[in-house]
């Protein structure tokens, strides 16, 4: 039989066209490189215990009987946990259900709270250095992102005046601050959440304060949830990726106003929080008092390498996160000291301005490895 004729002269298919905002732009993503040492990403370097990891695969086979079907849609279980345990941790009364929203990580949370309340002829203000993913938030949604810098180094603080002045110059539709921020660690004094609550309210903008790290928070430093009864257009961001050691798990949550929460719900993907992300949720929830022991361990650890770090000279964030914040002794070059590390199999972020450098608390062993091999890198 002859050869198709038409096959052999066809053009070569071109692919689809990107779209012009997404050219040349490189995926997210931090080093995954495998080292004995690896703190570069925040994460709990402790995982589950023997009892907490048999619970988990229980309520896995228990979901997994079910996945023939969808899951519910509206998780209210999961929701109800979450509502008691932000009461147990910060001391507020327990939110209703209908305020308490979860997806896929806290960067999914952050994604919809754009979709719904952004968009094209909307603004949303941040402060540098934040996280590098808000920008992209802001550009997938078509919202126009504008930043202001925070205060100086090495506190890099934000005052009330600072955060009202950026309103009133930007006139946002949403404010995102942090606390603890992340790449610095620093947390924010309330009086700057108010200020930015009063400065929005006249225009009905919307306050988010992403509170990832919150239960890294040193003693007496505040959560903004505390301000959520007087402030009906704020939201509160959390992770169960950090404190909770689920950062394979992806799950996130916020809490806010019912109704801001029913515009996520016209956003959200169906059934976007599956049965075995529900179930793993719920069964971390009923752990708490285990895991929030290894946060307590955490928060020791990084005040004793702040102050070994600044005990050696050099230049350190106050951190209220399970991170720290420093520069290379005498501004060294950021990178051969990254690079040094890497060597030494201890593996650390390059993030911000140079040449400021972030490492995770790890476990006591990871910490020590860091401080001997930095001692060789960049020694005094």
């Amino acid at each position: 039989m002859p050869a198709d004729s038409s096959l052999q002269t066809a053009a070569p298919t071109r692919l689809p066209a990107r779209r012009d905002d997404l050219l040349g732009v490189e995926p997210y993503g931090a080093p995954q490189i495998d080292v004995p040492h690896p703190l570069n990403v925040n994460e709990n370097p402790f995982g589950p215990s023997a009892a907490l990891a048999a619970d988990l695969a229980r309520a896995v086979q228990q979901a997994a009987a079910g996945l023939n079907r969808y899951p519910d849609r509206e998780f209210t279980a999961l929701r109800a946990d979450l509502a008691s345990y932000l009461a147990e941790e910060s001391g507020i009364p327990a939110p209703p259900v209908e305020a308490v929203w979860a997806a896929n990580g806290s960067n999914e949370v952050m994604h919809q709270l754009l979709l719904a309340y952004g968009g094209p002829g909307r603004t949303a203000l941040g402060f540098t250095p934040h996280y590098s993913m808000y920008p992209e938030y802001a550009r997938d949604t078509f919202t126009r992102w504008v930043t202001v810098p925070r205060g100086a180094a090495p506190e890099f603080a934000l005052t009330p005046e600072q955060v009202t002045a950026a309103i009133a110059e930007h006139e946002p539709d949403i404010v995102v601050l942090t606390s603890p921020n992340n790449p610095t660690g620093t947390a924010l004094d309330p009086a700057v959440i108010r200020a930015a609550a009063e400065a929005l309210a006249p225009r009905a903008g919307m306050l988010v304060v992403d509170e990832a790290y919150g239960e890294f928070r040193r003693e007496g430093v505040p959560s903004a949830l505390e301000l959520l009864s007087e402030t009906p257009h704020l939201v509160v961001t959390r992770t169960m990726s950090k404190a909770f050691a689920l950062a394979g798990g992806r799950i996130g949550y916020l809490v806010a106003d019912p109704g801001i929460v029913d515009g996520l719900r016209v956003v959200r993907l169906p059934y976007h929080l599956s049965a075995v992300t529900q179930a793993v949720a719920r069964t971390a929830l009923a752990h708490r008092g285990e895991l929030l022991a290894q946060v307590a361990v955490l928060r020791a650890e990084r005040d004793a390498l702040v102050a070994w770090l600044a005990a050696r000279g050099h230049v350190v964030a106050p951190s209220d996160a399970n991170f720290v914040y420093f520069q290379p002794l005498d501004g060294a070059d950021r990178h051969r000291t990254w690079q040094g590390l890497l060597d030494r199999g201890v593996l650390i972020r390059e993030v911000g301005e140079a040449p400021w450098m972030r490492v995770s608390v790890g476990t006591p062993d990871d910490n020590a490895a860091f401080r001997s091999a930095l001692e060789e890198v960049d020694p005094r």
